[in-house]
């Protein structure tokens, strides 16, 4: 997979630099950062009239884009025109590197084993929140103690609770929607979760992961019974490529999720449109109703696949979303699950880095604009299922599922 290119100008001449750097797959894992290109100011480019340009003319992107890449790693010839000697210093200095390389590659294998090494170590304490959040298990009385200290409020609250409140609370086992609450206040997860999603999530009793023999780990969400989905857990795997990125990194290479067991009318990823309309001899009408997928957190265990050559067009959204999937599972793994505590009771949030780079004046509210093309897709649906040669939208039989 390939960036694609944002910004580039269109004076398609050589760079400067002795050689062009060769394009690479950029490091996707949690000991690197993604690369990122600093914006450059040009009084004389009209980034306005430009962007326009390119929106109207999406095949001379895909032209530039491929003129750009074709240049990307050609040697403008200054190496070659080194003496003999120079070059062959250049060819050692290479050679060093690649032992660097080596020495990269070596010191995040020893990472991962460490990372693993302290994961077995954390997995008890797991296990033990898990019973306590189900109502296995009681915590202890220094643990109490421990989660009290520094914590005022916390203290005070169970402090104060009077004997009511202790009869009443004996017929609360564990910690009611624990992981819900907990992935609501997890901003990249909360925005996955709609209304529907919550009545499923509240059946989640744990949520952890464990490392693959190879490169890799996988994400498991365990369920009690519920009236959605027959599956007692549901996972999803993140797999790494065998061979180390530039810099030593695992690369990430694509994921699986595991096929969720719908029970009938269940399924949340998808609901059902319907649709009026008159037959044009009889004047009789019918309901015509299509299955068409919807969002949904559970979308998440159907992981998008990497683009095709047949693909460029849609390449840059299908990387978009691979890049986003991979993210929301580094959040899980990274994020909620060690401190899944600190999410729920919502403390977590002040450690989290905001966006403060937007500039809120660049931006301007749309809502009399939406709601007025919403009044007019509304209008049009009424216009429509009173035509006599009224047809399913073909968007809608695109996305139609067997």
């Amino acid at each position: 997979m390939s960036e694609p290119i944002r910004n580039k100008r269109l004076d398609l001449q050589p760079a400067p630099t002795p050689q062009n750097t060769p394009a690479n797959n950029a490091p996707i894992s949690s000991h690197a950062q993604q690369p990122g290109v600093s914006s450059i100011s040009e009084e004389d480019f009209d980034r306005t009239a430009a962007a326009s340009i390119f929106a109207q003319n999406p095949k001379l992107v895909s032209m530039i884009q491929g003129k750009l890449g074709s240049l990307v790693g050609r040697s403008s010839g200054y190496i070659e025109s080194l003496p003999a000697p120079v070059r062959r210093r250049v060819a050692g200095l290479k050679g060093v590197q690649k032992e660097h390389s080596k020495l990269e590659a070596a010191f995040q294998e020893e990472v991962l084993q460490l990372e693993k090494k302290y994961f077995a170590k954390f997995t008890p304490l797991y296990e033990k929140r898990s019973k306590i959040v189900n109502g296995l298990e009681e915590p202890t009385s220094e643990e109490v103690q421990a989660g009290e200290e520094g914590d005022e409020e916390l203290e005070k609250h169970v402090g104060s609770t009077d004997e009511k409140n202790e009869e009443a609370s004996e017929a609360v086992a564990g910690i009611p929607e624990f992981w819900l609450s907990s992935m609501k206040n997890q901003i990249s997860l909360a925005e996955m979760i709609t209304d529907r999603d919550e009545a499923a999530l509240k059946y989640l009793i744990d949520v952890r992961m464990e490392y693959l023999d190879r490169p890799g780990f996988r994400l498991i969400f365990e369920f009690s019974p519920n009236e959605f989905f027959a599956n007692k857990t549901i996972s999803k795997t993140y797999f790494y490529q065998e061979e180390s990125g530039y810099g030593g990194d695992f690369i990430y290479d694509h994921a699986e999720g595991d096929k969720i067991d719908w029970k009938t009318g269940k399924d949340l990823t998808v609901r059902i449109e319907s649709k009026k309309q008159r037959n044009k001899n009889t004047k009789q009408t019918r309901v015509v109703k299509k299955t068409v997928p919807t969002e949904s957190f559970f979308n998440f265990f159907s992981p998008p696949k990497a683009p095709t050559e047949d693909d460029d067009d849609a390449a840059s959204d299908i990387e978009e979303r691979l890049e986003l999937d991979y993210q929301l599972g580094e959040d899980i793994k990274e994020k909620l699950i060690p401190r899944a505590i600190d999410w729920f009771t919502g403390e977590a949030l002040q450690f989290e880095e905001l966006d403060e780079d937007v500039d809120d004046g660049e931006f301007e509210d749309e809502d009399d604009e939406e709601d007025d093309l919403s009044e007019d897709r509304d209008e049009d649906d009424e216009s429509e299922d009173e035509d006599d040669n009224s047809k399913p939208k073909q968007e809608a039989a695109e996305c139609k599922q067997s």
